[in-house]
């Protein structure tokens, strides 16, 4: 769209080519929205409308976008310019996630720090600032991406976590959360990576299972007293490398337990896994190996000792006996749990109340002591290898065997985890679960199966938060502890109360580590100096406290009336992983701080997958990066395939296959309308100036369409309220191809010759089609809008993203004439079958057409005549009126009748089939009751809805039946016929040579012609003047073929056509 173009006169369409390059065409409208502001310009023009807001997941920009980022952005983009269309201020602010470990990973990556020690030697400040620097290294490449695909949200007043009123707003909650006993250091068994050596939140974890295959292994446990001393416990683990720390063994109290023997051995296990693990153990001959000697209740065998596996790190205490839990199952294993409480939650909680102490020899990089033998300075994972072998030297190992399950990894690193007993700090949301159920009950999820599926269930398992982590560039935990007294802490909500406490101005003070660690403080009348704790938070809190944070409230003047005017959000988007993500810690945080979630309407997008169904990763090679996918197929395209193809909640498949059908079915079709409707309009002169006809006295083809938009503006109005793109966008589709391949294509005749009626009516249509469009396709619906509507109105606005969205005017709604007109097209397409069927072509004009009585009664006259026109036939007559050519046959409609009759119905089917079906047909599609005398059941009464009729015609029909229609075509051919076949015919040919001549489709023509075959000769010289008009010749000369002329070789037709 070159500023020529631009200048053009605005008394008439521009001249719309009818190829397009979707990419080319995009950057020409990036330009366009650039020089006019347009997307300032559009949040200007609704400031003033009821506020709708949405919140933006800020992405963390320190790695390349990927075609995955365009997904989630698509959605966040239709809604907000749909919203604005209707009239509401929608502020469309972006973010930056900038904290966090993915950020340390990638700083340490780049100065080859294997080792979290190595940070220190290295110095905190300048490492942190080296992540500072790392979180905006991409910001230009994801600012391009949003800026190719059309995103429009504000990246020049984006909010990012790190900086310091953001922080502070999240002292601010941490504070209020804090006061109200809900924030709290414990000892607990936490997940925890020991690459990062950092504890991670249960969310977190969920991101990063993968299926490992683990040494599964029963271990003998000698019992060293009680009455069945000389037995062993039979435990089954999947960690052997616990067995080093084990400290007991956990039996269920109410479970009964058995000692079998095989003759050389005892074994103690569950009665009701006796047979699993034992009992279907047999000999050579078939019988039982293991036979149950003694049984007794797991309650009888608590305080039992017995020897432990491994002697390889001391105990101070007792240890090593018998204990109850209720958690223990006989789902697997051998119903006798192994205790290691160092590493696993209901161990420690167990052990704890038996006194038992906590043996943990694993350092926090995951290896063991170096003093431990055996396994000293080994990888625990890796530990198993040589703990095993052990257990089989000694003879303690009864059975190993693998175990394929799935095993938490590092969302980040990809490191195993380990359950790991420690200090952390901890928000207590175990405390508002009631809460965060309400909330959820008051949240529309899209899909809805989520509400109480994943994230319902999400929730009712919730377990507390674990906030901190032991790391270095985050938001600081801001709590300080008296070192004299650990039990002291202060909880500090903003730097100007952490100033009045040290006796420091620190409004300019960088709030993150390691400034703020230097930070101390006394109370008078205490011992003691406040430090800060050394931990910092999770970065997901730091996501989760955007809606307010992102203002700093509530300390920056006017926070506290933007964030009022933008709480809760009426839209967040994001993949559905984000369930136990950013989705979780909104609501946890909105309603831990405000007892409200953050937002309304959530959608849950999903995953984007390779053409090959796999995840896209540079390991497969099956990475599509995102711009330049956007540069082969246009921004459009990609954005109708991430939200129309497919459910949005699904996972799916992006390549170039189904980009480029949507190019072809969607935007060319639609883009080939356009262009039709330029063309035709310039070819006549016309413009739309003055007054449209009424509806009421266009052609059935305008009526019906002006009908069909206004349902079509009804329908995806209602779609876009439900948050549903993909059926909006079917109903789309379908409104394209219904619009090109049967409007357009029965109207072509009325352009031609310039009708204004049709003219009129397709200029509407495509005027409110693409104010329908432009929320998902912006692109090519401001280059239509350009083209067709600012050139025609210079005092209107200036482009599609400035109007404001359709409101249909129903009384335009036709439901009988849209009935009718869905008929006529079926029988078409049937109409179009039966001449496949038949190998007759459509140009060979049929003498007639049969149709069932009912389906005449519902098509207009009009509509009759567009049957006959579409399927080149003579006329449309019913199978009753043609007599002796058709044959009839009826059948009961059991299910009707079975509601009447019940038993008695096989009684009257067999009345129907006997009965003269012809006649039935008659009286029944004159819309009357036939009555039967049935013998046994005396007289009945059938309606139409009662009886099926099959109306087949005799030889020499065409005849086909599809979901109760049927049509049937008279295949006998007349000369006049076959002559004006042949006509039609050579139409075909001349038309086909002027268009490869060049030649507008107003051009007018000298045509000279010549036959091979005297039949077509005689059908062309008798139809001259039908043909001329057809083509556009002033000229029609019979010569002989000379230089310059076109053979057609099916026909034997040669032409010289050249313009007049």
């Amino acid at each position: 769209m070159s500023d020529q173009e631009v200048q053009q006169p605005a008394d008439g369409y521009r001249a719309v080519p009818a190829q397009l390059d979707l990419p080319s065409m995009d950057h020409q409208i990036l330009e366009l929205w650039k020089r006019n502001d347009t997307f300032r310009r559009s949040w200007e023009a609704t400031k003033d409308g009821k506020r709708w807001t949405f919140f933006e997941g800020p992405p963390t920009a320190n790695g390349h976008p990927g075609t995955h980022h365009i997904e989630a952005r698509v959605f966040k983009d239709v809604f907000p310019r749909f919203k604005t269309m209707q009239g509401r201020r929608v502020d469309r602010k972006a973010g930056w996630d900038c904290h966090g470990l993915p950020v340390e990973l990638a700083v340490e990556q780049e100065l080859g720090i294997d080792d979290k020690s190595e940070i220190e030697a290295f110095g905190v400040a300048k490492f942190n600032e080296l992540c500072r620097t790392s979180v905006s290294r991409y910001v230009g490449e994801f600012a391009e991406l949003t800026n190719r695909m059309g995103y429009w949200v504000n990246l020049d007043d984006a909010y990012w976590t790190m900086d310091p009123h953001y922080v502070e707003s999240e002292w601010w909650a941490l504070k209020k959360i804090f006061d109200g006993g809900l924030l709290a250091e414990d000892y607990r068994v936490a997940p925890y990576c020991p690459k990062d050596q950092t504890a991670l939140s249960d969310h977190e974890v969920s991101q990063g299972y993968e299926d490992v295959s683990d040494p599964s292994v029963y271990v003998r446990f000698p019992l060293t007293s009680g009455p069945w001393q000389g037995a062993d416990l039979l435990v089954w683990t999947t960690t052997p490398w616990t067995l080093v720390s084990n400290t007991a063994v956990a039996v269920h109290p109410e479970v009964s337990y058995v000692r079998a023997t095989d003759g050389a051995s005892q074994l103690v296990v569950a009665e009701p896994l006796f047979e699993t693990v034992l009992g279907s153990i047999t000999d050579d001959d078939g019988k039982p190996v293991w036979q149950i000697v003694d049984q007794i209740t797991g309650a009888e065998m608590e305080y039992w000792d017995y020897q432990r596996p491994f002697e390889l790190v001391p105990f101070k205490d007792r240890a090593n006996f018998v204990v109850l839990a209720d958690y223990v199952t006989t789902a697997d294993g051998t119903g006798l749990v192994h205790q290691a409480p160092a590493f696993g939650a209901d161990d420690m909680a167990i052990c704890r109340a038996y006194g038992l102490e906590m043996l943990n020899p694993i350092r926090s990089d995951g290896t063991f002591e170096p003093t431990v033998p055996l396994v000293g300075g080994v990888f625990f994972k890796t530990a198993d290898q040589a703990l095993v072998a052990d257990l089989e030297a000694r003879g303690l190992l009864w059975k190993l065997q693998p175990y394929t399950h799935s095993y938490p990894h590092c969302w980040r690193c990809g490191t195993p985890l380990i359950y790991y007993a420690q200090p952390s700090w901890y928000i207590r949301t175990t405390r508002i679960k009631d809460r965060l159920l309400r909330e959820n009950e008051e949240t529309n999820w899209y899909p809805d199966t989520i509400k109480h599926g994943r994230y319902g269930d999400w929730l009712n398992n919730n377990i507390d938060w674990a906030l901190s982590r032991s790391r270095y560039w985050g938001t600081p935990l801001p709590i300080w502890r008296n070192d004299a007294d650990p039990a002291k802490m202060v909880c500090v909500g903003s730097r100007a109360e952490l100033g009045e406490l040290a006796g420091l101005d620190l409004s300019e003070l960088d709030p993150h580590r390691p400034f703020v660690d230097d930070i101390t403080f006394t109370i008078a009348g205490q011992a003691g100096t406040y430090r800060r704790v050394p931990e910092v938070i999770d970065a997901w809190f730091d996501s989760g406290s955007m809606p307010f944070a992102q203002w700093g409230y509530p300390y920056v003047e006017g926070s506290k009336e933007k964030f009022e005017q933008h709480y809760p959000a009426d839209f967040i988007c994001e993949a559905i992983d984000q369930t136990r993500g950013w989705f979780y810690t909104l609501m946890a945080v909105g309603t831990l701080v405000f007892d409200q979630s953050s937002y309304r309407n959530v959608l849950c997008l999903g995953h984007i997958l390779a053409e090959d169904g796999r995840k896209m990763s540079k390991h497969l090679g099956n990475i599509l990066e995102p711009i330049p996918l956007m540069d082969e197929h246009g921004a459009d395209a990609v954005r109708w395939f991430m939200a129309c193809s497919g459910s949005p909640w699904s996972a799916r498949r992006v390549g170039a296959g189904a980009l480029q059908e949507t190019v072809r079915k969607v935007l060319l079709t639609y883009w080939n309308t356009v262009a039709f409707q330029s063309l035709y309009a310039r070819a006549n002169g016309w413009t739309p100036t003055g007054s449209a006809p009424a509806v009421a006295e266009r052609h059935v083809l305008d009526r019906w369409l002006v009908s069909a938009t206004q349902q079509l503006i009804v329908d995806v109005t209602a779609d876009l309220e439900n948050f549903d793109t993909q059926h909006a966008g079917v109903l789309l589709q379908e409104f394209i191809d219904n619009l090109s391949n049967w409007y357009v294509r029965r109207s072509r005749r009325r352009f031609w010759t310039g009708d204004p009626g049709a003219l009129w009516t397709l200029h509407e249509t495509l005027n409110q089609l693409t104010r329908l469009m432009a929320p998902i396709v912006p692109f090519i619906t401001e280059r239509v809008w350009q083209d067709l509507f600012v050139s025609t109105d210079p005092d209107g606005l200036d482009s599609v993203h400035l109007t404001s969205w359709p409101v249909a005017d129903e009384s335009l709604i036709d439901t009988g004439l849209a009935s009718a007109m869905k008929l006529a097209r079926r029988l078409v397409e049937l109409g179009r079958a039966a001449r496949a069927d038949a190998k007759v072509k459509t140009r060979q004009p049929l003498r007639r057409a049969l149709i069932s009585s009912g389906a005449r009664t519902q098509l207009r006259d009009a509509l009759l005549a567009e049957i006959t026109a579409e399927l080149n036939i003579g006329s449309v007559e019913t199978f009753h009126a043609a007599g002796d050519v058709v044959d009839y046959s009826a059948k009961a409609n059991f299910r009707a009748l079975g509601k009447r009759y019940g038993k008695q119905t096989p009684t009257v089917a067999k009345a129907v089939a006997a009965a003269d079906a012809a006649e039935l047909s008659r009286r029944l599609a004159a819309g009357g009751v036939v009555k039967l005398d049935v013998e046994g059941v005396g007289e009945v009464e059938l309606g139409a809805d009662d009886v099926f009729i099959t109306e087949r015609p005799r030889q020499g029909w065409s005849v086909v039946e599809e979901d109760g229609q049927t049509i049937a075509l008279d295949l006998e051919l007349t000369p006049e016929l076959v002559s004006a076949g042949l006509v039609r015919e050579a139409i075909r040919f001349i038309q086909e040579t002027r268009k490869a001549s060049g030649l507008d489709v107003s051009d007018r023509i000298r045509l000279e012609w010549a036959a091979d075959d005297p039949e077509m000769a005689k059908a062309v010289a008798g139809h001259l003047r039908q043909i001329a008009d057809e083509v556009l010749a002033t000229v029609t000369t019979q010569g002989a073929v000379g230089q310059g002329w076109v053979d057609d070789a099916e026909t034997g037709l040669h032409v010289h056509v050249e313009k007049a």
